[in-house]
């Protein structure tokens, strides 16, 4: 089993390095490619104004997000780390995140997060798809995964949305084919070679008496007259 953390970020802009920050950090913990239901979600006071240019893609205010943790905080910093651990780290268009996360882990004196440990499905789409749409939308609908709950981008609804397309980045309902595939040939192969299976350890005890298995005899033998099948099975 692997443990992966899908995460996803939203900010005041685009570069760490001018100024932006990070406003909201959502992980999904995923254990081979299953939710397992544990997940981290964070409103961040960002220190700072909030461009409107950002405002109208994740709705989120400076009136909002006053009074949040800031990241420096343990509830966000220490708890994002603890919930992380040492998992790897999937994200869509991972340098945009991991450039935030590192910048905002090197401000407060934390180990940054090094780059071999995270995965980009912007990456793996366009490897699957070459010259395709490849954005969080487009691989939504083409995956056939609703957008319904998707009003604006939020931090927390894109990580689920991310996970169920990372699911079918790494094989998706063809993975679970494979894996129906292979208990339905393990079936049918114990049915043609019943020896696979070899003799009980402890023998089950016997459900009828003496008496009982003497009167199924009789019936046999003076009733059915052909004891060929009944033989065949010890009965």
């Amino acid at each position: 089993m692997a443990r992966e953390i899908v995460m996803d970020t939203e900010t005041t802009g685009f570069e760490p390095h001018l100024g932006h920050r990070l406003v909201e950090i959502a992980c999904l913990e995923i254990d081979d490619f299953l939710p397992t239901g544990r997940h981290f979600h964070v409103y961040i006071d960002p220190e700072r104004d909030m461009p409107p240019d950002a405002e109208r893609v994740h709705g989120l205010s400076s009136a909002f997000l006053k009074g949040k943790p800031k990241f420096a905080h343990p509830e966000v910093s220490h708890a994002f780390l603890e919930f992380v651990g040492d998992a790897p780290l999937i994200a869509h268009n991972a340098t945009f995140d991991r450039a935030f996360i590192n910048h905002e882990l090197g401000v407060c004196g934390l180990t940054i997060i090094e780059e071999p440990r995270w995965i980009d499905t912007l990456a793996l789409a366009r490897k699957r798809f070459p010259g395709m749409a490849n954005s969080l939308d487009a691989l939504c609908k083409r995956f056939k995964i609703s957008l319904s709950e998707r009003e604006k981008h939020g931090a927390l609804i894109d990580a689920r949305l991310l996970a169920a397309v990372y699911l079918e980045l790494k094989g998706g309902r063809e993975r679970s084919l494979e894996l129906t595939t292979q208990a339905m040939d393990t079936a049918a192969y114990a049915v043609a070679n019943p020896s696979t299976y070899g003799a009980r350890p402890r023998p089950l005890a016997a459900r009828s008496t003496e008496a009982e298995r003497e009167i199924h005899a009789a019936f046999i033998r003076d009733v059915l007259k052909n004891d060929e099948l009944w033989t065949r099975f010890g009965l």
